[in-house]
């Protein structure tokens, strides 16, 4: 095996291919990047069995081969060279020998017979989107994935197709995110819902890697496996198997109380507010709502913070505590001027969303505090 590259090309394809990489590999060989030559130049493969990305780098092929090296080693190596055009050859014993201006290095490496392929989808349903579409909706949600894997259906997001949306719906048993995206997308029957449910670590690495443009993603999927087609990159991964939470049954419809605030004012009075509240012992803040304002309060043993802001209230005046963390998720996540909080109670769930625009969608558990 003897091609030239590119060297911060092939560094590239690393970061992309190695995010794939286990912290904890089950197997020796899973701890290497797998380089194969193609026509047009190289593919670089990495995998932990749930999830495997492979991308392309153009490279001048002078011998055909394919070769298993250190993963993070290779990685930080190339990292390191001065840059220009790198030239590898890999023997017949799986020795690589990397050469670099004035850098020669030996690398030993294992054969690629040994190394894991994760089966393509059998039957395709797939959907096309733009890039930054997708990796909008999945940074809207993902926080709000379970880390507890005792619910491993949890820490999945849910996605949804019907014939004029596409939407993202994560929740912990806490609080919900939901993102849609209206459009025709998918070749989907009328009346058709297509669901599938995605671990949360790949659509995190997915938005890592997904483009700020509209260049487009095609995803594909059977009942068990996925593929993610973008750019000179792929991602295949094992789906999540089970049923995902009714979550439509514990949305709210009707409200007694509706606030909009500032968004940006708000989110700034509770970040204050968290200061003091992660000093005491629940990570509280309360909020009191009536016609003339709302009063955001924390304490704790060293102190305490009162907020003042102003609000449009419809309805009645509410008094409400939440885990601060909770909101300030969300917050962040709204880009619009203005925030809409909706109320049937001081103890039931409560919505969050731009005022102007429900693509966007935020429900929370309030806390009940007991004076």
């Amino acid at each position: 095996m003897l091609f030239t590259c590119d060297v911060q090309e092939l560094l590239d394809g690393l970061s992309t291919a190695s995010r794939a990489l286990s912290s904890r590999p089950a197997k020796q060989i899973l701890e290497g990047v797998l380089l194969e030559t193609t026509e047009s130049g190289i593919r670089i493969t990495c995998t932990d069995l749930n999830l495997t990305i492979e991308t392309y780098v153009d490279a001048t092929v002078k011998e055909e081969g394919q070769v298993v090296l250190p993963g993070r080693l290779f990685t930080d190596l190339v990292r390191k060279l001065s840059g220009g055009l790198l030239e590898i050859n890999v023997d017949d014993k799986n020795i690589a020998y990397l050469r670099n201006a004035g850098s020669t290095i030996k690398l030993s490496g294992l054969s690629a017979r040994e190394y894991p392929r994760m089966d393509e989808p059998d039957t395709h349903k797939s959907v096309t989107l733009p890039q930054s579409k997708m990796r909008d909706m999945i940074n809207k949600v993902s926080f709000a994935v379970a880390t507890d894997e005792t619910r491993l259906i949890l820490t999945g997001i849910l996605l949804e197709i019907t014939q004029s949306e596409v939407r993202l719906v994560a929740l912990d048993g806490f609080r919900l995110a939901m993102r849609r995206l209206s459009g025709t997308y998918a070749d989907v029957a009328a009346g058709e819902t297509i669901e599938t449910v995605v671990p949360g670590k790949v659509m995190s690495e997915l938005a890592k890697l997904l483009s700020t443009d509209d260049t487009p993603l095609t995803i594909s999927f059977s009942e068990s496996r996925m593929e993610l087609s973008f750019g000179k990159t792929k991602m295949y991964n094992v789906l999540l198997a089970g049923e995902y939470i009714r979550y439509r049954q514990i949305m709210p419809t009707t409200w007694t109380s509706r606030a909009t605030i500032k968004t940006r004012e708000f989110e700034r009075a509770i970040e204050r507010a968290s200061l003091m509240a992660r000093e005491g012992k629940n990570n509280l803040i309360k909020m009191h709502m009536t016609q003339e304002g709302l009063v955001i309060t924390s304490n704790a043993e060293l102190g305490d913070v009162h907020e003042k802001l102003d609000l449009l209230l419809e309805g009645r005046d509410i008094d409400i505590a939440f885990n601060v963390r909770y909101l300030s998720d969300v917050l962040r996540n709204i880009d619009e001027e203005t925030v809409c909080m909706r109320f049937t109670s001081n103890v039931s769930p409560s919505v969050v969303c731009p005022a102007e625009w429900e693509d966007y969608l935020y429900l929370v558990l309030p806390v009940r505090v007991f004076e």
